[in-house]
């Protein structure tokens, strides 16, 4: 048994902001991927992977019972399947805000919700909303709180534009050029983040007058462009918009920017290379970076693993 694979995603932009309403866009990452699978002789890692969905099996159920409005699930055959070893087979790193609970969570609702709504449907905004409020349900399991688009982006696998909370659509990006010199990139903290510590922070701060009307004055105006930026194809002015971003996240956001990338992440704005960003919530995981030329970042930047998402 190998169910359909099911794809990592990247929030370009919006981490933190759409909390509060900020614009966003998320974009599927087909470098990695994860499928649900049954094996005859299973590893430690897919055992592990058994034992997560058993736990998963049963928050399901309580969901289903208290909100059956809101999604039903085939739950017998799922049980079945997880207690006949079912796992999930995921290349994609946990805790590197590249959406590996997402994956999984659109796995299960495509192979066990019923009457579920389909990528091949017209996916009006309301279906849109629906999704995201299903899978928003679903991974809070993970996270303690989720705005369900991870596994929206997953499931769909196509681009999404988050205008505001109730306000979301599929979109087209600007085609990738492999000649071009820039580029969005990733970049390995080795450090695994946890979601739910960040938020946790976040929503401290967020207590603090000051840190609200920043949020709103700087880093939600800087993100809104950014996005409006990158969609239209103003690569000038996306930028002069990502470098204003990248110094409000240092000067904002430090407990979210492992310790050690402070300086790399300063180095960047002040010599115009490169330019960081959170990926996900922080606090490890991946380091998301623009740069208008991709050779002088990786000099800059030679002592660090790159990966390479869009190139324009």
């Amino acid at each position: 048994m190998k169910g359909p694979l099911f794809y990592s995603k990247i929030l370009l932009f919006g981490e933190y902001g759409i909390i509060r309403d900020s614009k966003g866009l998320s974009i599927p990452y087909n470098f990695y991927n994860g499928a649900l699978k049954r094996e005859e002789n299973p590893s430690a890692e897919a055992i592990k992977s058994n034992g997560n969905l058993k736990r998963f099996l049963s928050y399901l159920e309580t969901l289903q019972s208290e909100q059956p409005e809101l999604v039903t699930f085939d739950l017998a055959t799922l049980k079945n399947d997880v207690d006949t070893g079912m796992f999930f087979d995921s290349s994609i790193p946990q805790g590197y805000g590249v959406g590996s609970s997402g994956a999984l969570v659109a796995a299960i609702y495509d192979k066990y919700a019923q009457n579920k709504i389909t990528v091949l449907e017209n996916l009006t905004r309301e279906k849109l909303l629906q999704l995201k409020t299903i899978f928003s349900q679903m991974e809070s399991f993970f996270h303690g709180k989720s705005s369900g688009l991870d596994p929206l982006n997953s499931y769909l696998s196509i681009p999404i534009l988050i205008n505001s909370k109730d306000n979301i659509e599929a979109t087209g990006i600007p085609t990738q050029s492999l000649e071009g010199n820039g580029a969005v990139f990733l970049l390995d903290s080795g450090i695994v983040g946890e979601t739910a510590p960040m938020v946790t922070i976040f929503m401290e701060k967020l207590k603090d007058q000051g840190f609200r009307k920043m949020l709103k004055s700087q880093f939600i105006k800087h993100t809104d462009a950014c996005v409006e930026n990158f969609l239209g194809g103003d690569m000038k002015s996306l930028f002069a918009n990502t470098k204003k971003l990248s110094k409000v996240v240092l000067n904002n956001f430090k407990p979210m920017i492992p310790e050690q990338f402070h300086g790399i992440w300063q180095a960047g704005i002040d010599s115009n290379d490169y330019y960081l960003k959170l990926c996900g919530s922080g606090g490890g995981g991946y380091i998301l970076g623009f740069t208008q030329n991709l050779e002088k970042a990786r000099i800059s930047l030679k002592d660090y693993k790159l990966e390479v998402v869009y190139q324009f």
